[in-house]
């Protein structure tokens, strides 16, 4: 009689557990979609899920928990397609070797804690984060300490290392001692079947992504164009790219100029990052193929003068000929998701930042929004979960005083933020 009561109470526990039901007043929801602002709702939660959103006039559902936020603009949490939480600013290529070389991963991994948790209180409830630079698999274990809720943070999407052919990143034996053996900021190979092993390596190690350094080398041709060297041999790349979607997974390319962007998407490539020197031709294509582009705006304008000091004047000049190429990806029919880069600049440097150079460039201010949401998470392929506020979605959920639609600078304030059905800054 004494386990069958325990079980009992264990089993009303559980239910009442499961049941756990929140109601959000809101001031203003944001259609992420549509576009259109719909004012005095109530969004009811049943622990990490939205259940419906309401009218406030016909709200009368009893709720475990109440939110006033009838005073703020609401909307889903949003996505940041390219952040680095496991780096912390690296305007030169010195800054970048010290935290490879003089920081152990243990403590890049502890201050990246304090990356997950910056992102998550600047609204971003969903990142996919691009690459551990030299620090492992830390970023599967990021991803487990917040599911586990050790952490706070932002839901976690992982590429682990990055792979790149043999000598064509950083760190390069030839700035140190040749006779040193280096660590490096991603995984190596040469040849196809090296490509393939790493692909499976990474997959088995936890990777949601793959990644690739597509090209190097960048330059300006005196037409004003940009080429650059490809990293990989057709073979190569071919091989990274089958392999990672016969594993049902999702390639991103680090590319910039056409000579790693084409044969990025060639290869199969779900989104192109930067691609601050890419032509009509590339825009044709990923229009074509619906192949995503992450900007990462920001960060190119972050290291363009301290790069150029040093002699390297290429990201000035990325910065020069960006808001053209941008008004034609939109005009081409480009889709583009938000992607910050995030961690290649300072983690206290605001993250919403490219939303305003997207603004300036030609975006609306509800394009701008859609790209850190519904299509942020279509790239992510996530749709049905994030980017929007509705029913069967996660509840990642963030508050702003005023409109975006007006001031898109009120997403670098965020009052509130939810997500999946807990609350991490009130």
């Amino acid at each position: 009689m004494k386990k069958i009561l325990l079980i009992a109470a264990l089993l009303i526990q559980q239910i009442g557990f499961a049941q756990k039901i929140t109601a959000i007043k809101c001031g203003q929801i944001l259609d992420t979609k549509t576009g259109q602002l719909k004012p005095n709702q109530v969004i009811i939660v049943k622990d990490n899920i939205i259940q419906q959103i309401v009218a406030a006039n016909s709200f009368n559902q009893k709720a475990d928990t109440i939110i006033d936020l009838s005073n703020y603009t609401v909307l889903p949490g949003l996505i940041d397609c390219h952040t680095h939480v496991l780096l912390q600013g690296d305007i030169t290529s010195e800054d970048y070797d010290v935290q490879v070389l003089k920081e152990s991963i243990p403590y890049r991994a502890i201050r990246a804690i304090n990356s997950c948790k910056q992102a998550l209180m600047n609204g971003f409830t969903t990142i996919r984060d691009l690459g551990t630079e030299g620090a492992g698999y830390a970023d599967v274990d990021l991803k487990k300490a917040i599911n586990k809720n050790i952490i706070p943070g932002p839901r976690m999407l992982v590429s682990t290392l990055a792979i790149n052919t043999t000598g064509h990143y950083p760190l390069k034996a030839s700035d140190y001692a040749w006779e040193l053996n280096l660590p490096k900021g991603l995984q190596e190979i040469t040849g196809a079947d090296e490509a393939r092993r790493a692909v499976r390596q990474q997959i088995e190690r936890g990777a949601d992504w793959i990644k690739i350094y597509a090209d190097r080398g960048y330059r300006r041709l005196a037409d004003g164009s940009y080429r650059s060297l490809p990293n990989f041999t057709p073979e190569e790349i071919a091989a990274v790219g089958d392999e990672t979607i016969r594993s049902g997974k999702k390639l991103a390319a680090h590319a910039v100029a056409r000579d790693g962007v084409i044969a990025s998407i060639n290869a199969g490539a779900s989104s192109i990052e930067h691609g601050f020197g890419m032509d009509d031709e590339c825009l044709k294509l990923m229009a074509e193929k619906k192949v995503y582009w992450c900007p990462t705006i920001y960060v190119n304008d972050y290291v363009a003068e301290g790069r150029a000091k040093l002699g390297s004047p290429i990201h000035q000049y990325f910065t020069q000929s960006e808001p053209e190429l941008f008004k034609k990806a939109l005009k081409a029919g480009v889709p583009i998701a938000y992607g910050t880069d995030i961690g290649g600049y300072d983690w206290n440097e605001p993250q919403a930042k490219d939303f305003e150079f997207m603004i300036q460039y030609g975006m609306s201010n509800l394009q701008a929004i859609q790209t850190a949401t519904v299509n942020a998470a279509d790239l992510l392929g996530l749709s049905d979960k994030i980017g929007e506020l509705k029913q069967g979605a996660f509840a990642d959920i963030i508050a702003i005083k005023g409109d975006p639609l007006n001031n898109i600078k009120t997403l670098g304030n965020v009052q509130w933020v939810m997500k999946n059905g807990t609350v991490y800054k009130k």
